[in-house]
């Protein structure tokens, strides 16, 4: 494996990832080792994680495989106290796993919300709550949690997935504001579409809410399409470089940013184009 002396920042450094089996986790994962850093790939998709490791030790990297369902703190909590007591150090944490799910609110039942808060939102928490006393006992550290570009615009038909990255948003910006002190650096992670499970009929361990026409369905993809998904690999690297940086809010591509600023400048007129994009998408057949 080709290492990247650019990038020391990450060489000899260790980094667990949650939803580390595929998508950006996997992504990550890869360039992380090409740049030196050693991975702990987490993902309840223990054996597509092991595959994933396998390739990074065959290119040259240093990677593990742990199942881990987020879900549960103490489960995480063990997997950094282990992977602390073996390697001696934890400079970053990944809380990367997701889910979404589609469809309008009035189809929502409460173990729906349940589900999407205990995954995207809950299992944040418990990756910062188990990391950050270890990271300020060492000095130093990064926690990386990836939100969307649904946690800084509003997106009608994920009403569930928009609260949750939110969520992440806020968090990551209070934590960063009280981690500075202690040495520690924290990164909301925004992407736009990716090419990933969780673009496709919300993945694996999503779900659809409400079943919708061929022809909305095509309208959808058509939208995805223009907007040019970038593929995960790309933006893992990408990514690492902002993160490098230690960038606050990283938002790739110019057209998200572009997005961003006009809800910030324009908020209102924003609301009512998204509302007219939402009474088109749900109206009845």
């Amino acid at each position: 494996m080709k290492l990247d002396k650019k990038n020391g920042v990450f060489n000899g450094s260790v980094a667990i990832i949650t939803g580390g089996a595929s998508g950006i986790g996997a992504a990550f994962g890869r360039e992380l080792a090409r740049r030196g850093c050693e991975v702990i790939l987490a993902d309840c998709q223990i054996d597509l994680a092991k595959e994933v490791a396998a390739e990074i030790r065959e290119a040259g990297g240093e990677a593990t495989a742990a199942e881990l369902n987020i879900v549960d703190y103490c489960a995480v909590e063990a997997l950094i106290y282990e992977t602390v007591k073996r390697t001696g150090r934890l400079d970053y944490m990944f809380n990367n796993a997701g889910i979404t799910m589609s469809g309008p609110a009035s189809a929502y039942g409460i173990e729906d919300w349940n589900k999407i808060i205990d995954v995207n939102l809950r299992g944040v928490i418990h990756g910062v709550q188990a990391a950050y006393p270890v990271m300020q006992e060492q000095g130093f550290g990064h926690i990386v949690n990836t939100a969307s570009f649904a946690g800084l615009l509003a997106m009608p038909g994920k009403i569930g997935y928009t609260t949750t990255k939110h969520a992440v948003v806020g968090l990551s910006k209070a934590l960063r504001m009280e981690a500075a002190q202690a040495g520690i650096r924290v990164s909301a992670l925004c992407p736009g579409y990716v090419q990933t499970p969780i673009l496709d009929q919300c993945g694996k361990y999503g779900k659809v809410l409400q079943e919708r026409s061929p022809e909305q369905v095509e309208k959808t993809r058509q939208m995805i399409k223009k907007f040019k998904p970038m593929s995960p690999d790309i933006f893992a690297a990408k990514a690492l470089d902002a993160i490098g940086k230690n960038e606050a809010i990283i938002v790739m591509q110019w057209k998200y940013k572009f997005l961003w600023w006009f809800d910030r400048l324009f908020p209102t007129l924003n609301l009512r184009l998204f509302q007219r994009t939402a009474a088109e998408d749900f109206r009845q057949a």
